[in-house]
Formats: C-alpha cells, sequence, structure tokens
C-alpha cells in the first residue's frame, strides 16, 4: 500500500486531503464548499459522495471487507476487464482485477467552479499479465462537485487488439427499494441473470423492484432516473461510451448469501450501472482509447 506521507505534495490544503482509511488502506478525502467524498487508492473506489445540503448518494455496506485483496462493497467498484465471471476461466477473479488493484494518483486539482479532480493510474504489470495477457493503461477520473462525473478510459499498449467489458458498478443509497421507479429503460430489451439468462422485454413501465432482480440491458445509451419518495429525491445517471446498463439489488436470498453485504441491507440499496458488457463488449485496436463516462446528479 502506498504510503499516505508520499502524497502530501498532491494535496489541496483545506479541501483534500490523503488519510489512513477503513483497514488502514490509504484514502483520498474531499471536504469542498460543493461537496464530500471519499476515493480509496484501492480499486480507485469511491465510497462516499454528499454534495453540499444533501443525504450521502453511495451505499455503503456495514460488512464491507477493507483488505488489500477483497473487493469494497459499495460506493462504485470499477470493473475490468471482464464483467461478472470470466467466460471459461471459472479461476479468474469475478468482475477482473481493476477493483482490487492498488492505483497511482497522476494528479490533484480544483478548478475555477470549484469542482475537485482526481486523476488515478493503473498499468498492466506482472500480476495482471499472470490473469489476462494484454497490455494496457486505465485512467480513472473522478471530478467532485454538486455533480459526481466519473471517467475511466482505457487505453491498449498492446500489439496486437484486445477485446474487454468495463463497468462503474454504482450503488446508490435509497430509503426503500421497493418504493423506488427508475425510468429510461421503457421498452428496452435485457438478459434477465436471474432467470437462465433468458433474453426479456422491460415493456412501457419504470423498473420497479418486487424480487431479485439482475437486468443486463444491452445496446442503450439512456440517461436513467431513479425517483426515490422516501427521501424524496431523484437521482440521474447520465453516461456517453456505454451501450449496457445494468440494473440490481440481491433481496433477501442473494445478500444472505454474500459474507460482505449484510443479511437486512439489501432495500437501502440499488445499483444502476454504467457499463459494456456482454453484446456490448468492446475491441480497441492497438494505441486506441475508449472512455466510459457516468454523470450522477441528485435532485
Amino acid at each position: 500500500m502506498k504510503s499516505v506521507s508520499s502524497l502530501r505534495r498532491l494535496e489541496i490544503p483545506g479541501i483534500a486531503t490523503f488519510e489512513p482509511g477503513e483497514g488502514d488502506l490509504a484514502r483520498l478525502t474531499v471536504r469542498s464548499p460543493l461537496a464530500e467524498a471519499h476515493i480509496y487508492l484501492h480499486g480507485a473506489h469511491v465510497t462516499h459522495f454528499q454534495p453540499q445540503g444533501k443525504a450521502p448518494v453511495l451505499f455503503m455496506s456495514q460488512r464491507s471487507l477493507f483488505a488489500a485483496d477483497k473487493p469494497i462493497r459499495g460506493g462504485v467498484p470499477l470493473i475490468f476487464p471482464w464483467f461478472g465471471a470470466r467466460s471459461g476461466h471459472p479461476e479468474s477473479p469475478a468482475h477482473g482485477f481493476a477493483r482490487t488493484s492498488e492505483w497511482q494518483v497522476e494528479s490533484l486539482s480544483e478548478d475555477g467552479d470549484g469542482v475537485v479532480v482526481a486523476a488515478f493510474h493503473l498499468a498492466s504489470d506482472e500480476r495482471t499479465r499472470a490473469l489476462w495477457s494484454y497490455d494496457f493503461e486505465l485512467r480513472y477520473r473522478v471530478a467532485i462537485g454538486r455533480t459526481l462525473t466519473l471517467t475511466l478510459e482505457v487505453k491498449n499498449t498492446s500489439p496486437e487488439p484486445f477485446t474487454f467489458e468495463d463497468a462503474l458498478h454504482t450503488y446508490f443509497t435509497v430509503s426503500d427499494a421497493r418504493q423506488t421507479s427508475t425510468t429510461g429503460l421503457e421498452n428496452a430489451e435485457y438478459v434477465d441473470k436471474t432467470d437462465a439468462q433468458q433474453r426479456k422485454t422491460q415493456g412501457p413501465d419504470p423498473i420497479r423492484i418486487t424480487a431479485e432482480t439482475d437486468r443486463v440491458f444491452e445496446n442503450t445509451r439512456k440517461t436513467c432516473i431513479v425517483d426515490d419518495p422516501g427521501l424524496p429525491r431523484k437521482i440521474t445517471v447520465e453516461k456517453s461510451g456505454s451501450q449496457t446498463t445494468v440494473v440490481w439489488n440481491p433481496w433477501i436470498a442473494k445478500s444472505a448469501a454474500m459474507a460482505d453485504f449484510g443479511d437486512d441491507e439489501w432495500p437501502q440499496m440499488l445499483c444502476i450501472e454504467t457499463a459494456n458488457a456482454g453484446a456490448n463488449t468492446l475491441t480497441l485496436p492497438p494505441g486506441k482509447t475508449h472512455s466510459t463516462r457516468a454523470v450522477i446528479s441528485v435532485s
């Protein structure tokens, strides 16, 4: 783990500082007139975002593990280079290795509007090549203001094309998932991972959570809005460079089966994931880059 002291030179006094976080993992803490945020170098993982005067936006499990070899449960895990289980490689870690890698801090700045921008970097090395043979560079830009803007850039530094999946696997805090409605995916087709990967159509109505939900909506660039009357608020997720949106809530049995997730926490969270997965898997030629972006706002 990178020591906090070695990062002091990048700090913005009174605004953005590095400190030991949960599990003694290095964490960037932002407290600006616009918002608060926490980002761990482990996974470049955003675990907290709260615009001033508003409730926290991101859900974190109280049972999340903060360990160098484990993913963090909640917030915004970064998924790369495969989504979920890796096809044909049952020994590979779920959701790839980006979320359990130690990222480097490239820069930390504040723009003229008071938005704090943190940039992180991860490149291929012996550890990643043992899991996935290609060379790559990842850059992740987190802009913290009244909105949260997340941009994941993938560059192929291999001599040959590679195919990958990615996701900004965002967990949102809600008052009760069963009372929410999510718009933006009406009449869209999806793969139902809770029903033997069957292909289905959402229909004209908003998405409501009435059971375990794990829907992979392909070929969609639409903005999604989560209406949460219990808080009350609306969370808007705009995106670019993404053709897939995943809607997930584990419900009762799945929650009980996850060691790092509280049995009774599922009503307080809903994932709206900005992704490229399944039919929208990407192929990147040598030297080329792809950017996946999500812009999260609350009203």
